[in-house]
This record gives structure tokens, sequence and C-alpha cells, in this order.
């Protein structure tokens, strides 16, 4: 069998097994019809089944959630955790609370990590979890009893050399408090490195909160630079408004870009002076409002609920918010309006089609699995001043947060210019990920 008619015999095999998860088929179907080039080269890899393991979870885990709500009622939501792949060291791999959130879902995201990961160059193996649970509009109290039920069974599947999970959508400090309450309580051990995106006063890393969208931003720099651009001048548009865009759009500032217009679920506000970061804030961490109060408090400022943030003119667009967020249409409109450069953000917020339009026009196309390493590389430094009983200064982290963003730019490129595209970052990517995984799993057995 040829190299092309086992990856279609492999993708087939995944569909037909997984019936009905449509993000997990997009996710496997786009890293496997990459691999054929590395695959030729390694046909050893072909007789090891190592597609065929590295496809199928370690372990899958789903587990009732019940709850009581401050009115005394019970509910009852779905967790999961996949452990997808550990060649390289523990599962490692964010919490997404969300009603959206189903297996399909998480096996994406643990896909994904685990390539997002190896990339990195991090003794870290890839795994995702999360539940069906919504923590927008509930209490403390509310969300607290959720966290420790879900803890309650999840703890018997982690720990700081098996699986460390993280935040996601839905998952910031407070839920990761809450979750690392119970499951001290439960276990009796002060096991800090068992989460990761805690409180600095109590393990947690400085710059831990800016990571991922620092790091998209020093990427998509370093993509600039290979076209002597750079964020200086440019106009930027970045979907979402969340943590990852927050500090998306900090950076870009700081390295002397205009992010003029970002996005929520109620729409877009655009804003041709420049996003006020702190009136951003204000409305969406403190008074955890919608887009149309800033737009309604800052002079100039246009709120739309219509079409999409990718409409804006810009140079750069940075995709922070959700999957498959960024269509064929909308790739087609920033071809035209001339974008030079998009960096993922968020997991998978390109559809196929959206890639392939970018790609054909030549402009930089930085994956997620690259581009947003940042979030995980500085949770992995989190567990290594946990194992260490040390704390890093905010500069020593973030210091090492760019190098290590500058070393998977590198890679991605040398791989790809290995394989003869220099600017095929998805080639790149793709393949340099998943060699560091294949060889690790070759060498250890048929595991």
């Amino acid at each position: 069998m040829d190299v092309t008619a086992r990856i279609e015999s492999v993708y087939a095999q995944i569909v037909r097994r997984n019936p009905g998860e449509a993000e997990f088929h997009q996710a496997a179907g786009e890293v496997l019809h990459s691999l054929a080039p590395a695959l030729r080269a390694h046909p050893d890899h072909l007789d090891a089944r190592i597609l065929e393991r590295l496809c199928e979870p370690e372990r899958q885990i789903v587990f009732r959630v019940p709850w009581v709500d401050d009115l005394g009622d019970i509910h009852v939501n779905r967790g999961f955790r996949v452990e997808f792949n550990s060649a390289l060291g523990p599962y490692k791999g964010g919490l997404r609370f969300h009603p959206s959130v189903n297996l399909g879902i998480v096996k994406f995201l643990g896909f994904e990590q685990i390539f997002k990961n190896a990339l990195t160059g991090l003794s870290i193996g890839g795994g995702k979890g999360g539940a069906d649970f919504d923590p927008k509009g509930r209490s403390d109290g509310e969300v607290m009893r959720f966290c420790q039920s879900f803890m309650t069974e999840l703890h018997r599947h982690i720990g700081e050399h098996t699986d460390v999970p993280a935040g996601d959508i839905g998952v910031g400090g407070r839920e990761i408090g809450y979750l690392f309450g119970q499951y001290k309580r439960l276990t009796n051990r002060f096991e800090a490195g068992v989460l990761t995106g805690k409180g600095v006063g109590w393990g947690g890393s400085y710059a831990r909160t800016e990571a991922t969208g620092y790091g998209t931003v020093h990427f998509a720099q370093e993509m600039l630079r290979t076209r002597g651009r750079q964020f200086d001048g440019c106009d930027v548009v970045i979907s979402g408004s969340g943590n990852v865009a927050v500090y998306a759009i900090e950076k870009v500032h700081a390295l002397g870009g205009r992010v003029v217009a970002c996005s929520d679920s109620t729409g877009y506000v655009v804003d041709r002076g420049g996003i006020d970061l702190d009136l951003l804030k204000e409305v969406k961490e403190v008074r955890r409002a919608r887009l149309g109060d800033y737009a309604r408090a800052r002079p100039g400022a246009v709120f739309s609920d219509q079409g999409s943030v990718f409409e804006v003119d810009c140079e750069i667009a940075l995709p922070c918010a959700t999957q498959n967020e960024l269509t064929e249409e909308h790739a087609v409109t920033l071809v035209k309006n001339g974008v030079l450069a998009v960096a993922e953000g968020a997991n998978m917020p390109c559809t196929p089609a959206a890639v392939e339009v970018l790609r054909e026009a030549g402009v930089l196309f930085g994956p997620g699995k690259a581009a947003n390493a940042g979030g995980v590389a500085t949770s992995a430094l989190e567990m290594r001043q946990n194992a260490a009983r040390d704390r890093w200064t905010f500069e020593q982290t973030e210091a090492r947060l760019a190098a290590v963003m500058t070393d998977v730019h590198a890679l991605c490129r040398a791989t790809a210019e290995e394989y003869g595209a220099p600017d095929d970052y998805v080639l790149g990517a793709n393949v340099a990920g998943y060699l560091r995984v294949a060889e690790a799993m070759a060498e250890q057995g048929v595991i």
C-alpha cells in the first residue's frame, strides 16, 4: 500500500470509529493529509502502525457531574478527560467549561495538543478535558460546587507525573482555585504540579495569564520578519475579547501595532483609534458586560451585530475566539483587503477552506498548534517552577516564553524548508510535531 492510500485508510477508520465527531475528523484529517512527505522519508513508521496508534487516545474518561444550584435544584452535567498521548511526558492540556463541549470537541482539542506540546520541545504529552457546564451567569458558590463535584471524579485520573490539566474557555483562575482546593482536600497532598494556571501566591507562574496571547503575537512577529515586516504601524483585527484576545491586544500595542477591532458572541466593535485596553478590561473582566457597552463608552467606536470582525480592513488578523470562526468567505475578504499574515490564537479557528484560500494567496499563516503554543509552554514552565519549589519573575518567564516561541517558529520554518515549502507553516508544524512524537513512540515499543 502506498503512503497516500495508507493515509486515506487511516482517516476512513477514524471517521468510522468516531461517528458524529466532526471537529475530531477535521483536526485528524488536516494533520494526516500533510504528513505524506514525512512518511515517505520514514517508511518504518508505517510498519510500526504509528499513525493508527497516534490517532487513537490512550484513554477516554466520561463521567457524571451532579451539583446543586443556589435555589437547591440539582443539575447533572457530563465531564470529560481524553488522555491522548504520553510519549513525551505526562498528559497536558486544558479544561473547557462550555455548553458546546462533547467528546468530539475534547478529542479534537486533545489531538491538536499532542503536536502543539511536541513543538515546544518540553516534556509534555497531549490531553484535554472539560464539561458541558456554562459558568456564565452562575454565582461563585454555584461554580465552586460544580468544580468540587467535577474534581471529585477527575482526581483519581490525574497527578503531576500522570496528567496535568489547566484552564481553557470557561476555566480561569477562579475555577482552577476551586478545582485545586478540592484535589488537595481529597488527596491530603499539596501537589502543586497537578494543575497549572494557579494563583501566583500558591504555586502559579507569572506571565501564565498573558502567555497564549503574547505567544501568538511573538509567533506572528517572527513570521513577519521573514518578509522584512513587523507589527509597527500595522492595523490588526483580533476576534474574541477574552483572555487570549486581551493579551494579544496588549502585546500588539507594545510592538507598535494598532488593534482596530475585536469581537464577542454578540458582535464586534471597530475603533480606528486603537482598542482602549483599560476600557475593554473594565467592560469584559470587571463588569462582565458586552462589547456594545464598550462602544457606548468610547467616542468614535462603532458596534455591529451583523457580519464578521474579519470584514474590517487590516494587515494582520489574529483569530482568538473559537473553532471554525474564520470561514472561506472571510478569508476571501481578508485577502481582498490586503492582509499580510494570519496567526491562530484559538484552536482551529480557521476552516480548511479558509486556510486553503490564505495559503494560495501567499498570506503568512500560523496554525494554532504552533502560533498559540505559548500558553501550554508557560504551563510547562510553571510545572518546572513547582518541581523546584521556585518562582521566577515576570520578566524571566516572559523571556523564556519569547525564546520558546522563537524556537517553535524556527523549527516549523526549518522543517518546511527541508520538505521544499519554506512558507508553509502548516506543513512545518505538523511534520515537526509528528516526528518528535513518532520517534518517541517507536523507541518505547508497541504501546
